[in-house]
């Protein structure tokens, strides 16, 4: 049987088609298309599914954004999706739509070891919660409980919490954003737009002293996607760009204080995995110690976040591969 599978992103769209039999999945095909250029996700997955000569009953995507009842407004695009909508557009039998962390979630169980990097071994306890954030285009955060036979994968919007600074630097950060932002969220400064704030915090900071500013500045301010930019000249120590090295500094002291704000809201005993675009971008600075030690600054938690195990998810098709294993259970049991 063939089913229908997607990540659906606020940057990029991935379409899959995989065939299941018997608790084993298969892919058969897949493209990644432009969100920002896409009119109609309705026609680009019947496009998608002719030019294959597809024939599928169910499909399964995960996205980027809070699902309610069966409908989601994605977060980062105008787009709104509906499940009962898509399953008649497209002739479906069935369709769900999932959060796109939980879809990566889901995937976790699944795992191979080569698609994990280590960072913390921990004592991990079985069958305890299971914590996901992903910073990427925004930052999402889910978790995994145990039902008695099984893992469940559960939503969040965590992300967008009140931002709490660590340091005096973090919270001269917050102080800057707040005059741009109504809101300042963990995903405002976590996330790839966040790096380019991060960067821009660092770089008003020089000029109001009167210091010479990054070579690197035009490029940066002028790129559709200053993220790479700038993490490329921190992971590589260029000189020309010094704010670009304590902009990378700061975002991962952030996301390691998040990732253990996150593990112990869950009390994620069973693991931490960090997930997303970003986090296999900047490896090197990663499993450095830099993220661990903010992960571990608890108080009087630190030793109970130093039992729970911590790993980078590497491959970029978790969210996929878990909204195909997602479908393909829904598929097997009429009831998911």
């Amino acid at each position: 049987m063939q089913l229908l599978a997607g990540d659906i992103g606020g940057t990029k769209t991935k379409l899959a088609i995989f065939t299941f039999n018997g608790g084993s999945l298969s892919l058969i095909s897949e493209d990644m298309f432009s969100s920002g250029n896409i009119p109609s996700f309705e026609n680009l997955v019947r496009e998608f599914l002719s030019k294959r000569g597809a024939s599928v009953k169910y499909a399964c995507f995960g996205v980027a954004g809070p699902v309610i009842r069966g409908r989601s407004k994605i977060t980062n695009l105008s787009w709104v999706m509906d499940e009962k909508e898509l399953s008649h557009a497209l002739d479906l039998s069935r369709v769900r739509l999932l959060n796109d962390v939980q879809a990566t979630a889901y995937y976790v169980q699944f795992l191979k070891s080569e698609e994990t990097r280590l960072l913390n071994e921990g004592k991990p306890t079985p069958e305890g919660t299971i914590a996901v954030i992903a910073p990427g285009t925004g930052l999402g955060e889910a978790f995994l409980t145990w039902n008695g036979s099984r893992y469940d994968s559960h939503a969040s919007e965590g992300g967008h919490c009140d931002y709490a600074p660590t340091t005096p630097s973090e919270a001269g950060l917050l102080e800057y954003l707040q005059q741009k932002y109504k809101h300042v969220s963990y995903e405002d400064v976590c996330s790839g737009p966040g790096l380019h704030d991060i960067f821009s915090y660092f770089h008003d900071e020089k000029v109001e002293r009167g210091e010479s500013c990054s070579i690197l500045l035009k490029e940066i301010s002028q790129s559709d996607d200053p993220a790479p930019l700038i993490t490329d000249a921190a992971l590589s120590k260029n000189p020309d760009c010094e704010i670009c090295g304590k902009t990378l500094d700061t975002f991962i002291s952030i996301l390691g204080a998040e990732a253990g704000n996150l593990a112990l809201k869950v009390l994620a005993t069973n693991g931490v995995y960090i997930g997303g675009g970003i986090p296999p971008r900047i490896l090197s600075a990663l499993t450095d110690g830099r993220f661990m030690r903010s992960f571990l600054k608890k108080g009087r938690m630190s030793e109970l976040v130093s039992m729970m195990p911590v790993k980078i998810i590497l491959t970029p098709r978790a969210a996929l591969l878990g909204s195909a294993r997602y479908g393909m259970d829904m598929a097997s049991s009429p009831e998911k």
